[in-house]
């Protein structure tokens, strides 16, 4: 359902999670729109940036040496076949590159919090609204939230901030996560950035337990709707 929401931003931090040149160079990789994507994730960082609200960016890169992921896959070459700790392309997107003072976690797995000392952190800061974007939806997004909420944290999932490798990928993993975002909610780009400077905003609130039955045939409307 959808209601007022307004967050004080005192309690606030952004997270910008895996915006790496590999989404956009790896044909393997490749993320729908990504573009688009990277454009609503940078106005979403000006926009914490101007309220004083931390950003807070994640890299996934894999360093075998640390992975414990028995069946991890490789490439021909036995490194990783993704965000390999020596490929240049795990470089985070300059349209989104963190500054100098602003906190990058490295991980090695899919959740952003995972081995890190980030709850420790954010609960050290006050915060109870985590603005979650980035890609891939359904994997690092999808881990990351969910991680979140066990942990005790709001989620602010900002829909068109996230991508994947196709836009059914992205929807219903959007779909998926507004099923289950207890204490959070969903909303745009646009939206987002009025919360962040302090505005009241209409944002789709979890009403019960799974609400969203999704098919074939109505997702696009469903997620259209949130």
């Amino acid at each position: 359902m959808r209601k007022p929401l307004r967050i004080e931003r005192a309690k606030v931090a952004s997270l910008f999670i895996d915006l790496q040149e590999e989404h956009r160079h790896d044909e393997r990789y490749l993320v729908e729109g990504y573009d688009t994507i990277l454009g609503n994730a940078a106005r979403l960082q000006e926009a914490a940036r101007r309220n004083g609200i931390p950003v807070l960016h994640c890299a996934y890169i894999v360093d075998l040496a640390d992975h414990a992921r028995p069946f991890h896959p490789l490439g021909p070459d036995g490194r990783s076949a993704f965000s390999d700790k020596d490929d240049p392309l795990t470089a985070i997107c300059p349209e989104v590159a963190p500054r100098a003072s602003e906190r990058v976690l490295v991980k090695n797995e899919a959740s952003a919090f995972g081995k890190s000392p980030l709850i420790g952190e954010l609960r050290d800061a006050g915060v109870e609204w985590l603005v979650i974007a980035g890609v891939w939806t359904e994997a690092c997004v999808d881990a990351t939230v969910k991680d979140a909420i066990t942990l005790g944290l709001r989620v602010l999932l900002v829909k068109d901030a996230c991508g994947s490798g196709g836009l059914a990928m992205h929807q219903t993993g959007i779909l998926n996560l507004a099923n289950r975002l207890y204490g959070g909610a969903v909303v745009d780009t646009q939206a987002a950035c009025a919360l962040l400077d302090g505005h009241t905003v209409e944002a789709w609130h979890i009403e019960g337990s799974v609400p969203l039955r999704f098919t074939f045939e109505n997702a696009v409307n469903l997620y259209a709707e949130l």
